[in-house]
């Protein structure tokens, strides 16, 4: 595993400690898992065509269930 430093400014860490607090998790696994779910999420594009394919084709997917 490999550690990042990064520089915040004092307003954004108070907010940083303050939100990870409420989520009785530390600062830092506030941070790992918001960077998770910013990577692991789909794509805007792909979102999008997936959303297109299951509109286009909703009328099949109902006469195959």
């Amino acid at each position: 595993m490999t550690t990042i430093t990064i520089t915040l400014p004092d307003e954004r860490l108070r907010e940083l400690k303050d939100t990870a607090s409420q989520l009785k998790v530390s600062p830092e696994e506030l941070v790992r898992i918001s960077i998770e779910e910013l990577l692991t999420r789909p794509t805007e594009a792909f979102q999008q065509a997936v959303d297109y394919v299951l509109k286009k084709n909703a009328e099949l997917y109902k006469r195959l269930a």
